[in-house]
């Protein structure tokens, strides 16, 4: 919802860590995570896939609210009020 690379015509202008916009931890919800011991599993890493479907639900719960597609990334409180004046 805030990640965002800039880019110019010959670029990347989004260079420094101290500016990118990144949730920082006072700003995302509680995550409890169980830890399953599973010895006959193969060690596959712990989930990271499922990251990927988040701003695709995110932009669906958006669709759900207001009636209005979301087609680019980030979701900025200033998009969805562009998108209510359409």
């Amino acid at each position: 919802m805030k990640e965002e690379v800039l880019f110019n015509e010959q670029h990347v202008t989004s260079r420094q860590w101290e500016t990118y916009p990144i949730f920082r931890f006072d700003e995302v919800p509680t995550v409890i995570v169980a830890i399953i011991d599973r010895p006959n599993e193969n060690p596959l890493g712990a989930g990271e896939a499922a990251q990927g479907p988040t701003s695709a639900a995110l932009a669906n719960a958006v669709f759900q609210a207001c009636g209005k597609r979301i087609r680019s990334l980030p979701i900025r409180p200033e998009k969805l009020v562009q998108m209510k004046e359409m």
